[in-house]
């Protein structure tokens, strides 16, 4: 008796995993197919893997993109035929316990070289959507001093503006 329950806890796992696997695949087909709309300037195929109320967080300090302000700044690169390939070489994927909601980080080739993008996807109507997405530039920790003096100006008078706004 012992054996049998071990037995079916033991299948019970086993299905768990397949189906967090099947989850998980499912996320990775579209972030690729998200970044491939992208290369191939798909607006429709890109802001379609997103939701309604995505958020895009960019490499500027000033680009937190809510979607409709993301999709008028991107139309004209889609439009040209020109806008950004970014090729996942490494992504992490972790998903809640009722597998609607997921979250992920992945390293990216880019035309910046390596990028880091994570981000939030939950389901809706079945399908896995992009809700929120950060992209950040990766740099070596031996040039952090070099890149703060190259946006240092730049930064000050930020931090100054959104300090002024707070008050």
């Amino acid at each position: 008796m012992k054996n049998r329950i071990l037995l079916v806890l033991g299948l019970f796992t086993a299905i768990g995993a397949m189906a967090q696997d099947v989850e998980k695949e499912r996320i990775n087909t579209v972030l690729d197919d998200w970044h491939l709309a992208a290369a191939n300037a798909d607006f429709e195929g890109y802001f379609g893997k997103m939701t309604k109320d995505a958020v895009f967080i960019g490499t500027d300090a000033t680009e937190n993109w809510q979607n409709e302000e993301f999709k008028e700044f991107s139309k004209p690169y889609f439009d040209a035929g020109k806008a950004w390939s970014f090729t996942s070489v490494q992504r992490n994927i972790y998903i809640n316990k009722t597998k609607d909601f997921a979250w992920f980080d992945e390293l990216l080739d880019t035309q910046m070289k390596i990028c880091r993008g994570s981000g939030v996807l939950k389901k809706e109507n079945g399908q896995w959507k992009i809700a929120h997405y950060v992209l950040s530039i990766a740099v070596p920790n031996e040039n952090v001093g070099e890149l703060i003096q190259i946006k240092e100006k730049k930064d000050d008078e930020l931090l100054l503006e959104l300090k002024k706004k707070k008050q």
